[in-house]
């Protein structure tokens, strides 16, 4: 991020706390536009509450966060979610039995204005409407090199083609901002490579920027623009990725060595 760059997101010491248990202990930092910015740390960390924070799931105890240089602490999740930040989840969430293209166009839904009753009666509107949200979702899937799977049903897909389908149906809406959620929970190498390689992509050629958690270390190392690491519900590092693998907290805290 640049100084002259006004943040896409900014937390400014961020509090979250379950009973008297701080699970977010004043944790700032911001991302950028075509910014990879990785959130790491050990279990229990406080990685997915911060996320949670982010988006409207879990209110914050103090502090503030700023999207686009609005407060967006106090809004519902649907509300957060309207101004343009989008999460995929760990355990996924596709329509097994939709295809790839229609589990996309679920993620268009709420931008087709022409609604379900006028591409039944199959106005003129209705169909042009329908069309170009079809082919805004094939876009997608080229982006993510996935067209060819556009009419496999999700419940055919490997783990790793699923994932991507769900990171497209998160992008169909053109979010400015993407929090991804261990996006290479059970890949094979090969397969965690190639999603490395197209979250670079995602963010440096549609200036998207990307908050994601992920464990897989030379994933973050190979992906990241920069790196925030937990330890206990507090920031540790905020760092480019060569810093924090040479980080000494980094290493005793999260990475296991002395």
């Amino acid at each position: 991020m640049t100084a002259e760059a006004a943040p896409l997101l900014d937390l400014a010491e961020v509090t979250v706390r379950f009973g008297g248990l701080k699970a977010v202990d004043a944790v700032s930092f911001a991302v950028a536009a075509g910014e990879v910015c990785a959130l790491i740390g050990p279990n229990g960390a406080g990685k997915t509450t911060l996320f949670n924070a982010v988006t409207g799931n879990a209110a914050i105890a103090a502090g503030r966060i700023r999207f686009r240089g609005e407060d967006i602490q106090n809004l519902a999740p649907h509300e957060i979610a309207a101004r343009g930040i989008r999460r995929t989840f760990q355990n996924g969430g596709l329509f097994g039995e939709l295809t790839a293209l229609e589990n996309v166009l679920c993620g268009l839904h709420a931008t087709i204005a022409s609604g379900v009753a006028g591409v039944v009666l199959g106005a003129k509107r209705a169909r042009a409407v329908e069309r170009a949200a079809t082919e805004r979702a094939r876009r997608l899937l080229d982006l993510m090199e996935i067209r060819h799977l556009e009419d496999r049903p999700a419940r055919e897909l490997s783990g790793g083609q699923q994932r991507m389908v769900e990171i497209v149906r998160a992008l169909a809406t053109d979010p400015p901002l993407l929090l991804l959620d261990e996006p290479a929970v059970g890949l094979a190498p090969p397969v965690r490579a190639q999603l490395g390689a197209l979250i670079r992509r995602l963010a440096k050629e549609t200036g998207l920027g990307i908050l994601l958690i992920e464990h897989a270390i030379e994933l973050v190392m190979n992906v990241s623009d920069r790196v925030v690491v937990l330890n206990y519900g507090a920031k540790i590092a905020d760092a480019p990725p060569a810093a924090v693998r040479a980080d000494r907290a980094v290493l005793e805290a999260y990475l296991g060595h002395g």
